[in-house]
């Protein structure tokens, strides 16, 4: 028991201490964690996951995958499909039969494999998987309508690609005895749609009873999460695999019923999904036999080869033929195809089943599965970037300001960031309150911030900082509490000052960052902003320094923020009071009258003799 105890911790450090450095590196999560497992277990045997759970590690792995694409499920908004839908429906409808049929040749002419082998590996290689595709969109920049097909083929072809391998399989046993295909293939088709029924009919309850308090709001989470796993389990009693079906369809169908009182656990789903990705990847990389990898062949590199090179290319670029979908983006679609745990969990579970029914090169598939997994998760998770920045399909790198409220003062704002190549977007849900800001050019967006639909009708994806500076402090409060588990409470900020211990105004753990240092509110604002008041930029260098900048602000003028090089914002606030350095502008806010005769003497006092 201790001796679980230490791997099931060794694995939470290694899966979120990969995570984490991968959030300061910006190197892929998924090749770090796969290497961390690989360290581990094969290389220095810290862990040893098949000796230490035994029976119990695929159950375990299997429940942990579908919870992540129950969770994946849940983002997958039909709404989305407006723009992404035609090359969506044209990767599963097409995409499936067409890679399973270029899988499974490269698997017999290439790798080697018999046919009954080969078709059944090509079937799994259809999946890619949110395991693989959600944390790399997640750290890359692509724009939206690409990363919606990913996202959503990696989603739907999940259960699909499963399903694959189940029907090959159970052909291939049952043709021993005579059957034919059309004897296996339907009842397998209709336990899928059985499957699917169950998983539409048990979100549909839940969507009923949530809502009517038929749950308690502190057993919605653990009822959720006990049901997505019941659900899983009979569905499979009913066929192997079919229970992926069953919990994605309740994840989509949850996802497109607009529950209301499931929004409060999607950062608890997000926690838990990050944490069975990570704990998952390492389990399985841990896992690797040696033996296994010793099988491995010189043909076996030209298969990986081929998987990347032709078979995938091939396979999109016949799918999305005649589609809406531009060529560019096709290219960066035909070369993003990364394969993670789903792959490795499913060939491990039938290379043991296809050694029973006497097929030697099913024990080569776990080997042959982690060398595709290891090899598209090094060329996709270190090129995605590059490739969509060569074919013009990469999003905004440059972090952006999205500023709630419109009004003359963030009008100012935006138009001063906007002049330093920052992304910046106004938002406001009155009309009136965005004319100033359309008449200047500004991006603006009209439409309730808070509402659902928002972050489907607006990408706020390159935004990583939230200013909210309406009228309302009550509503500016909200909406940070809102962002803050998304973006960070240190990137939502609003204007007011915070009030400290006054039991009687907002709690600070409700509230944004107070910009300035001061903590100016609302009417002092719009009040200056009538006086004439406007934003001054200051760029330091080692002659003219942070102490020299200052010197040029007027007395009353106070400091809003700094703007470094690389387009990171820090601002000053009632709680924080960066460290400008050379080569950072830093932007101020200050009164119209005496602020040139300021600046021509600060700036002859820093000018060497």
């Amino acid at each position: 028991m201790e001796e679980q105890a230490l791997v099931i911790a060794l694995v939470g450090i290694l899966g979120i201490g990969a995570q984490w450095v991968a959030w300061r590196t910006g190197w892929p999560a998924i090749a770090l964690m796969l290497a961390a497992g690989f360290l581990a277990g094969p290389v220095f045997h810290l862990i040893d996951p098949i000796g230490v759970f035994g029976e119990l590690l695929e159950p375990m792995i299997s429940i942990g995958v579908a919870l992540i694409l129950f969770e994946g499920g849940l983002s997958l908004d039909f709404r989305e499909l407006r723009k992404a839908g035609d090359g969506v429906w044209r990767m599963v409808i097409f995409g499936v039969p067409l890679g399973w049929l270029f899988g499974a040749l490269a698997c017999y002419y290439v790798a080697g494999l018999v046919w009954p082998v080969a078709i059944l590996f090509a079937g799994i290689l259809v999946v890619t998987g949110p395991t693989v595709v959600l944390p790399l969109l997640r750290q890359s920049s692509v724009q939206q309508r690409p990363a919606a097909i990913l996202k959503w083929e990696a989603i739907v072809n999940d259960p699909v690609g499963a399903l694959c391998a189940v029907i090959a399989y159970e052909y291939f046993r049952l043709s021993a005895d005579g059957a034919t295909v059309f004897e296996v293939v339907p009842p397998m088709l209709i336990a899928a749609g059985l499957a699917g029924a169950i998983g539409y009919g048990v979100a549909k309850a839940i969507a009923w009873s949530f809502p009517r308090g038929l749950v308690p709001e502190y057993l919605k989470v653990p009822v959720l999460l006990v049901t997505v796993i019941a659900t899983f389990v009979f569905c499979n009693r009913i066929e192997h695999e079919a229970g992926l079906v069953a919990v994605t369809v309740m994840g989509i169908a949850l996802a497109n019923m607009e529950v209301a009182s499931l929004r409060s656990i999607h950062p608890f789903k997000q926690n838990v999904a990050v944490l069975l990705v990570s704990g998952i990847f390492i389990l399985l990389s841990a896992s690797l036999d040696v033996a296994s990898l010793r099988q491995f062949e010189w043909r076996f590199g030209l298969f990986v080869l081929a998987l990347l090179f032709l078979v995938r290319p091939a396979t999109v670029l016949l799918s999305l033929s005649f589609s809406k979908v531009p060529w560019n983006e096709r290219l960066l679609l035909a070369w993003i195809a990364p394969r993670g745990i789903v792959l490795v969990a499913i060939s491990g579970l039938f290379a043991l089943r296809l050694s029973e029914l006497g097929y030697g090169d099913g024990s080569i598939l776990i080997g042959l599965s982690f060398a595709v997994v290891a090899a598209t998760i090094v060329a996709h998770g270190f090129t995605v970037d590059p490739v969509a920045r060569l074919l013009g399909v990469k999003g905004e790198t440059r972090p952006g300001l999205l500023i709630v409220g419109g009004n003359p003062w963030t009008v100012a704002l935006a138009e001063q960031l906007h002049d330093l190549d920052v992304p910046v977007m106004i938002t406001d849900s009155n009309w009136q309150n965005l004319a100033l800001a359309r008449r200047k050019g500004l991006p603006t967006y009209h439409g309730e911030i808070l509402n659902e639909a928002t972050e489907h009708n607006l990408d706020l994806a390159p935004f990583q900082k939230l200013v909210a500076a309406t009228g309302n402090e009550a509503y500016n409060t909200l909406v940070c509490s809102e962002f803050a588990p998304g973006i960070g409470t240190d990137s939502v900020y609003q204007i007011g000052e915070a009030h400290g211990n006054d039991r009687r105004a907002l709690p600070e753990t409700l509230r944004g960052r107070s910009l300035f240092t001061d903590g100016l509110g609302v009417v002092d604002l719009y009040t200056r902003q009538q006086q004439g008041w406007r934003f001054r930029k200051t760029k330091l260098s080692d002659k003219f320094d942070f102490e020299d900048a200052r010197q040029t602000l007027p007395e009353e003028g106070a400091l809003l923020m700094i703007l470094r090089p690389t387009g990171h914002m820090q601002f000053f606030t009632h709680a924080s009071k960066p460290e400008p350095q050379a080569g950072d502008i830093v932007i101020s806010y200050a009164p119209p009258a005496g602020e040139e005769k300021r600046t021509e003497k600060a700036a002859a006092r820093a000018r060497p003799a």
